[in-house]
């Protein structure tokens, strides 16, 4: 598995991604007025995803399945289901992705594995157009399409696809720079729910190998 926006090192992951709903706003609406509204207020979240992956020299896609919990600021677990035993864990200041399959965690400084990704989007408060570049795309299928462009001429990402319907961010497609295509399908969001504050507590599961990654 392989987390481009994280610099992990496996060939299927994906947490650049992490960008989820919202309600409350016209159908119709721009969909940056929609990115606005979802991030207004926004402290907790859980959703189930697909994932599709697509790389340029491999025909087929790889599918992937799981669900996603964030309490912000700058806390999230992103945990794989299918194919793979998997997860991603934020605690506020580490990325921890655990492979249980492997039995193997690795370390990163969670500012520095979100800096020009789309999860800054979710984790943190950050000035939006200091970050990204927008472009309205219009309507295609009945859901509202933006571009976001990372300014950081660093961040591994090239592209960065929003869909929204009714307020809800239901699709996500990222285009990074090892020429791979990430695409989200979002369901059965909620929004500012109490969750367990202790999916977001890093705990060593016992014999497992732990590598960190240098900054």
């Amino acid at each position: 598995m392989f987390i481009p926006g994280l610099f992990f090192s496996r060939s299927c992951i994906t947490l650049g991604l992490l960008l989820f709903a919202t309600t409350g706003l016209a159908e119709g609406a721009a969909a940056r007025q929609q990115l606005d509204r979802f991030l207004d207020d926004l402290k907790t979240y859980q959703a189930e995803f697909i994932q599709l992956v697509l790389e340029q020299e491999q025909v087929g896609e790889q599918r992937s399945v799981g669900t996603f919990y964030l309490e912000r600021p700058g806390k999230f677990l992103w945990r794989y289901h299918s194919p793979d035993s998997i997860y991603v864990l934020a605690d506020g200041k580490n990325i921890w992705l655990v492979d249980e399959e492997l039995e193997q965690v690795t370390q990163r400084s969670q500012r520095r594995a979100l800096e020009g990704t789309p999860a800054m989007l979710l984790a943190s408060s950050i000035d939006l157009e200091q970050e990204f570049k927008f472009n309205e795309l219009g309507t295609h299928l009945g859901l509202s399409w933006l571009e976001l462009i990372p300014r950081n001429e660093e961040s591994q990402f090239e592209q960065i696809m929003l869909a929204f319907l009714d307020a809800d961010l239901v699709k996500l497609e990222m285009s990074d720079k090892f020429g791979q295509t990430t695409r989200f399908d979002f369901s059965k969001g909620e929004r500012n729910k109490n969750l367990d504050p202790g999916l977001f507590i890093f705990r060593p599961p016992p014999g497992y190998d732990i590598l960190q990654q240098d900054e």
